[in-house]
């Protein structure tokens, strides 16, 4: 297949980091500090309410993010967290895994010759904890902390839109919410991993949909 695009950017946690699992063990594993059994389920649910609202509010670094999700989310719970462990969350983060088909899907196109990006509503230093993971280099990193906003926000967007320029640009994500909409809105071709087969809550949809990342890359490899 002759190549579409020149640049191929990520959303890094929910797409490339199983970030699911790395929050449930995180929980799971700080409740049980304080005797406090909670449900996997009930805690991504929880915290996928609570996270979009915090970062809508002023702008705050990713850290203190998550530090304010799990204190909201603890609360919901009635678990007693203490303020001295109340950054659990954030600490975890650099032991999050990669999904097992990341890094295969990464290097293939890599060696395709294709250049990567990610895009993610993160602070510098904990990405950099998250790249240690990965088998390639990225070219291109535009965090939260460098546009001081949150997807669905535009602004890491139009980052990298002006860093990438005239390039071909595909963007892959499995938020609907944080990157399909938003690029879409923008006119930025788009790629949804949908790996839960979830219907799309706006009824629109991406230029493409895959189950996993090596669907795309056997699309663009």
């Amino acid at each position: 297949m002759e190549q579409v695009y020149d640049f191929i950017t990520f959303d890094c946690y929910g797409t490339l980091m199983d970030w699911e699992s790395g929050i449930a063990e995180a929980f799971a594993q700080s409740s049980a500090v304080d005797g406090v059994t909670l449900g996997t389920a009930a805690v991504l649910a929880a915290y996928a309410d609570i996270e979009p609202e915090v970062e809508a509010e002023t702008y705050r670094t990713y850290r203190a993010v998550l530090t304010e999700t799990a204190r909201r989310v603890a609360r919901r719970f009635g678990w007693p967290l203490s303020e001295e462990r109340a950054s659990f969350l954030a600490d975890s983060l650099p032991n999050w895994r990669p999904f097992t088909d990341t890094n295969s899907a990464l290097r293939r196109l890599g060696a395709a010759g294709y250049r990567l990006g990610i895009l993610s509503n993160v602070d510098d230093d904990l990405l950099a904890g998250t790249l240690r993971h990965f088998s390639v280099k990225f070219d291109l990193l535009v965090t939260a902390q460098q546009v001081r906003a949150y997807k669905p926000a535009h602004k890491h967007f139009l980052a990298a839109r002006e860093r990438i320029g005239t390039r071909r640009w595909l963007h892959a994500a499995q938020s609907y919410f944080h990157d399909v909409i938003p690029a879409r809105a923008l006119g930025i071709p788009v790629a949804w991993i949908n790996r839960k087969r979830s219907a799309a809550p706006d009824g629109g949809h991406a230029d493409r949909e895959f189950r996993t990342l090596a669907d795309l890359a056997d699309w663009l490899a």
